[in-house]
């Protein structure tokens, strides 16, 4: 019974078999001149295309990378690069993924940039109030996360995006836990640039996807050869974004089906935990879960190892005080609901077992 799918999703079928074909027999590389090499230079630029139509971009504003941490690092590091002569104060959001919140810290501290994190309520929501007030002559970027990764929070992302757009403030947005679960058109978003990871909407994993809006000023994370219009060198995962682009696909077809199919499994999940899990280990929790058949987190899949308390909860105010138990639950495409069913049996006896 996986319940992970926050951290990682089951590669689906129709993009398996859209990779087999590009990962048997002969395999070209797409900058070289033979057959081989322009029948997998046609099969990347037809994913490119795919992946820009599913977010209403232009297939010429995508670079594909090897998934979120890379794509947060090039478009974070390479946009502020890039727009130094038009400042240098950076605002994001206490309630970012690692790969953005560290990224701009580690700026802060060479002295690159000069960080505001702006504070969230208790549900995790950034205030569009708040990133007015914090909005300075000189600064350059916005990064703000679509969806929580830890929590689900929805950010207000199109008033934020208007408004840095009316400020000519550069708008990033970290749409890694929101892609093939929410519509994504960027024009919409007002987003100059955006982040993708295939393995989060039942994609190959090691690969990912760059937004950059035409005309953004990005230099690029990743030097060496001329690939990606020398925006990211290196050899393209050919079959890797073929097998993006039609799990991409496949979820943006089925999106408000499955989305009222994942709400109801979602809403019978939350109802039948009836206690919170305050005063339970959540290692304790997790290792007797996975021992039973459950397969489940206790938060970010990236800060997995740490020692240090969620900084999700941390900044919603959850953790002050008293001692907390997180236990992450993330449904997908492949979760049953009877395996719901099993899960809430289980949960409530292995709580109950924990707490005599």
């Amino acid at each position: 019974m996986y319940l992970d799918n926050a951290a990682t999703t089951r590669l689906s079928r129709r993009a398996m078999a859209a990779m087999l074909p590009l990962m048997e027999g002969e395999q070209g590389n797409p900058s070289s001149l033979h057959s081989y090499a322009r029948e997998a230079r046609k099969a990347l630029e037809r994913a490119r295309g795919q992946v820009a139509r599913c977010i209403g971009a232009d297939e010429g504003e995508i670079v594909f990378t090897s998934g979120g941490s890379e794509g947060n690092n090039y478009l974070l590091r390479g946009a502020i690069e890039a727009n130094r002569d038009r400042g240098s104060h950076v605002i994001t959001s206490a309630v970012e993924h690692p790969s953005v919140l560290n990224t701009l810290r580690a700026l802060e501290k060479q002295g690159r940039i000069q960080l505001t994190v702006l504070p969230v309520d208790g549900y995790g929501r950034v205030s569009v109030v708040d990133l007015f007030a914090a909005l300075q002559p000189d600064t350059v970027l916005v990064s703000v996360m679509l969806a929580n990764n830890e929590v689900g929070t929805l950010q207000p992302i199109s008033s934020i995006g208007n408004l840095c757009r009316e400020r000519g403030v550069l708008f990033h947005v970290d749409a890694v836990q929101g892609a093939g679960h929410l519509p994504l058109d960027v024009q919409a978003l007002r987003a100059d640039m955006l982040t993708l990871s295939a393995h989060k909407f039942h994609g190959p994993r090691g690969v990912g996807a760059a937004y950059a809006r035409k005309g953004t000023q990005v230099a690029p994370l990743m030097t060496g050869g001329e690939q990606e219009k020398h925006r990211r060198a290196g050899t393209e995962n050919v079959a890797g974004t073929v097998g993006m682009a039609e799990a991409l696909m496949e979820q943006t077809e089925d999106m408000e089906q499955e989305r009222e199919r994942l709400q109801s499994l979602s809403e019978k999940l939350i109802g039948g935990i009836l206690s919170t899990f305050e005063g339970v280990s959540p290692d304790e929790l997790l290792a007797l879960l996975d021992m039973q058949g459950v397969a489940a987190s206790a938060g970010s899949a990236c800060t997995a190892g740490s020692n240090e308390p969620s900084h999700v909860l941390q900044a919603m105010g959850l953790l002050d005080g008293r001692r907390c138990a997180p236990l992450r639950l993330s449904l997908g495409r492949y979760t049953k609901a009877e395996e719901i069913d099993r899960v809430l049996d289980i949960l409530s006896k292995t709580v109950a077992r924990l707490r005599g």
